[in-house]
């Protein structure tokens, strides 16, 4: 593997959790493609440090599953299969509806501040849609979910989240059509915040579980239709 250039820009000496970061966020965004070997010695000489923090960084990451570990060939990248995204999206949707229970047990104020960020990134997620900008539009499709879990203050709910939304951004930019139903993205996360700005715990769960299924269906129709034409 020959990592590509510029990689990454990392100040001072990094860290085995600052390689993970940037490692994570390149994979999501496609630098490496799924099934690619990730090389601990390129990475170490390119980041002018040594295999130390790189090895512990790759377990990390190993750890998560977004990289595969096989023995006595080394590391790669997490290929996705339609079942992996049906389990990915499952999980999601048990993650977020507990999310859901606990915001609105929380009370009003943690809703309303939870709200606000939600507002906010919908808006940026509607500008971008306007410019078909899908690397953007994948992140903030995945901020928006994660800042709804974090908006629990749950720690561990939203540690696990992060690699769900992690391996979701992997299974939606290793398609060659992002988003089928981009018309009614920003519509669809506008209802999930407007359910919780008014407390419909019931219609909150519903609209989570319909949007975990239409997006499973996008991704394994769009996969299905992909593989058809290879």
């Amino acid at each position: 593997m020959a990592a590509p250039e510029g990689l990454f820009a990392l100040e001072g000496r990094p860290t085995a959790q600052l390689i993970a970061d940037q490692l994570r966020e390149q994979i999501v965004q496609g630098t490496f493609r799924p099934g690619e070997q990730i090389n601990e010695s390129v990475l170490a000489t390119q980041l002018h440090t040594s295999r130390g923090p790189v090895r512990e960084a790759l377990q990390r990451l190993c750890q998560e599953g977004i990289l595969v570990s096989r023995r006595n060939r080394g590391v790669f990248v997490l290929e996705l299969a339609t079942d992996d995204i049906r389990e990915i999206y499952a999980v999601r949707e048990a993650v977020e509806s507990t999310a859901a229970d606990a915001l609105l047990d929380a009370g009003d104020e943690q809703v309303k501040d939870t709200c606000q960020d939600l507002t906010a990134i919908i808006s940026d997620m509607a500008k971008q849609v306007a410019v078909s900008d899908w690397q953007a539009i994948a992140q903030l499709d995945m901020e928006f979910h994660t800042s709804f879990v974090a908006g629990t203050g749950n720690t561990r709910l939203i540690r696990i989240y992060q690699t769900l939304a992690a391996e979701s951004r992997m299974c939606i930019l290793n398609l060659a059509v992002a988003y089928p139903r981009v018309d009614v993205l920003v519509q669809e996360h506008q209802n999930i915040l407007d359910l919780l700005e008014a407390g419909d715990r019931e219609e909150l769960h519903i609209a989570i579980k319909r949007h975990m299924e239409k997006a499973v269906e996008d991704l394994t129709g769009t996969r299905e239709e992909t593989e058809a034409t290879v």
